[in-house]
C-alpha cells in the first residue's frame, strides 16, 4: 500500500511548480503566496478532522492521547519549519537557485545521517551508497554544460550562501525526521495527530499574516481582507496540491519512513524537469538523462534485497542413494 501512496505523492509533488507557474499572471502573482500555506493547513485540518469524526464513531474508538507533555511536542515542528523558511529566503540572498536547488540535495545525505542518529535506524552499507549515489544523481540532472554562466555561479557565491544552504539541507531533514518521531511516538490515530499538527500550523501561519501587516504597515489593509484577492481555479488547485501532499506526507511517516518520502520528493522533482520539456519548451541535457539512470539504480539498490546483489552458487542437492546410513553399532564403537 505505502508504494502506491509513494507513487502519489511523487506526481503531486511533481505537479506543484507546474501548478505554481501556471498560477502567475506574466511572471506575477497576483495573489498573496503567503495566504496559500495557509488554506493548505485549513484544508488538511477540515479533512482529518472529517475523518477523525468517522473514526469516533466506530467500535473501537481510536486512541488519542490528550496530556500535555504529548500535545507540546506538536508546535516545536512548527518552529523548526518557520526557521527553515526563513533560512530558505535569506540563502536565496546569497545564491542563484540553481546553486541552491544544487546544494538543496544535501538533505539526502543529512536525512539519512539524522534517520540513524535521532530514530536509531539502522543503514546497511549498501543503502549508504545507495543514498549517496541518489545525491549524486539529483545533483548531476541539476547541473548545467560549463558553457553557461550559471556554471562558473555555483562557486562564486559568498560563504554565507554555502553555511546557510547547509543548515537549510540540516533544517529540512530535522524536519523530516521528528515529524516521524512525532508520528511514530505511540498508537494513536493518525488523523488525531493531523489536527494536532495542523491546528498549530494554522495557527503559525497565521502569524505570519499579522506579522507581514505589520511590515507593510496594514498598506493593503488585514489579512482577513485580502485573503481571495487575486485567486483563480489554478490558485485553488494550487492550494489543493499542497494540501494534499501534506496529508500524504503524514501517512508516509506514520506507516513508511524519511528515506521512502526522500527518494519520492527527489524523483517527483525529476518527474518535473521530464513534464517541463513537454509543458514549458525546456531543454533536456545529458546531465539530466545521466541523473534519472544514477537515480533509477540508487533507486533499485536501496530497496532491492541484498541477495539480489551477490551470485550465490546454486543449492546442491543431496543423491539419497549416496547416503551413508551410520547404524547405532558404529556410533557405540567409535
Amino acid at each position: 500500500m505505502k508504494w502506491y501512496i509513494a507513487a502519489l505523492f511523487t506526481v503531486l509533488t511533481s505537479s506543484q511548480g507546474i501548478l505554481t507557474t501556471l498560477s502567475q499572471s506574466n511572471g506575477k502573482y497576483k495573489y498573496d503566496y503567503a495566504t496559500v500555506p495557509f488554506f493548505a493547513e485549513v484544508f488538511k485540518l477540515i479533512v482529518s478532522s472529517v475523518f477523525l469524526w468517522r473514526e469516533c464513531k466506530k467500535l473501537p474508538p481510536p486512541k488519542m492521547t490528550t496530556d500535555w507533555k504529548t500535545v507540546r511536542l506538536f508546535p516545536i515542528l512548527s518552529v523548526i519549519y518557520l526557521i527553515y523558511n526563513n533560512v530558505q529566503f535569506a540563502t536565496l540572498m546569497y545564491v542563484d537557485i540553481s546553486t541552491y536547488q544544487i546544494m538543496g540535495n544535501l538533505k539526502i545525505v543529512t536525512t539519512g545521517i539524522l534517520f540513524r542518529l535521532f530514530l536509531k535506524k539502522k543503514l546497511s552499507n549498501l543503502q549508504w551508497m545507495a543514498i549517496i549515489l541518489f545525491a549524486v544523481g539529483t545533483t548531476t540532472s541539476q547541473v548545467k554544460g560549463c558553457g553557461e554562466a550559471s556554471c562558473d555561479s555555483l562557486f562564486s557565491a559568498p560563504i554565507q550562501g554555502y553555511m546557510l544552504g547547509i543548515l537549510s539541507a540540516c533544517l529540512s531533514a530535522l524536519a523530516g525526521v521528528y515529524t516521524e518521531f512525532l508520528m511514530k511516538q505511540n498508537n494513536d490515530s493518525l488523523y488525531w495527530q493531523n489536527v494536532q499538527l495542523y491546528t498549530f500550523g494554522a495557527i503559525f501561519n497565521m502569524a505570519r499574516l499579522v506579522v507581514d501587516d505589520f511590515r507593510a504597515g496594514f498598506e493593503k489593509g488585514p489579512w482577513w481582507q485580502r485573503l481571495f484577492n487575486g485567486y483563480s481555479i489554478t490558485t485553488w488547485m494550487v492550494v489543493l496540491n499542497l494540501g494534499s501532499t501534506g496529508l500524504l506526507v503524514s501517512w508516509l511517516m506514520k506507516y513508511a519512513d524519511n528515506i521512502v518520502k526522500v527518494y519520492s520528493t527527489s524523483m517527483a522533482m525529476l518527474l518535473t524537469m521530464v513534464l517541463a520539456v513537454f509543458l514549458f519548451g525546456f531543454k533536456p541535457t545529458l546531465q539530466l538523462f545521466l541523473g534519472i539512470i544514477i537515480c533509477m539504480m540508487s533507486l533499485h539498490m536501496y530497496f532491492a534485497p541484498p541477495s539480489m546483489f551477490v551470485g550465490l552458487p546454486p543449492t546442491v542437492i543431496s543423491d539419497p542413494e549416496s547416503l551413508v546410513i551410520v547404524s547405532d553399532d558404529h556410533k557405540a564403537e567409535s
